[in-house]
C-alpha cells in the first residue's frame, strides 16, 4: 500500500520545477493578465532573472543556453527540410 496521494502519484514521475520555471511562470502571469494582446517576451525572461537569489542564477543561465541550443538546432532542421532536404 502506498503512502501517496493520488497527487502525488501523478505527479511524482514529473522532473521539479526549476526556481527559474517557478519565477518565469509567476512574471508570466502580470502580462498576460495586462495585456492580453501581446506583450515582450524579454520582459518576462529579465523580470524573472532579476528576482532571483544570486546562487541560483548560474543554473538559469545554463537552463537558457540550453534552450536556445535546442530552438536554434530546431530551426536549422526545419530550414533544412524546407529547402527540400532528407535526413
Amino acid at each position: 500500500m502506498s503512502d501517496l496521494t493520488p497527487f502525488d502519484e501523478i505527479t511524482r514521475t514529473l522532473p521539479p520545477l526549476s526556481p527559474f520555471q517557478a519565477l518565469w511562470n509567476e512574471a508570466l502571469e502580470l502580462p498576460t493578465a495586462a495585456y492580453p494582446h501581446g506583450f515582450d517576451v524579454l520582459d518576462i525572461g529579465r523580470t524573472a532573472f532579476d528576482c532571483l537569489p544570486e546562487a541560483e542564477k548560474p543554473a538559469a543561465l545554463d537552463a537558457l543556453f540550453y534552450a536556445y541550443w535546442e530552438a536554434e538546432q530546431d530551426r536549422k532542421t526545419r530550414a533544412f527540410h524546407a529547402a527540400g532536404g532528407a535526413l
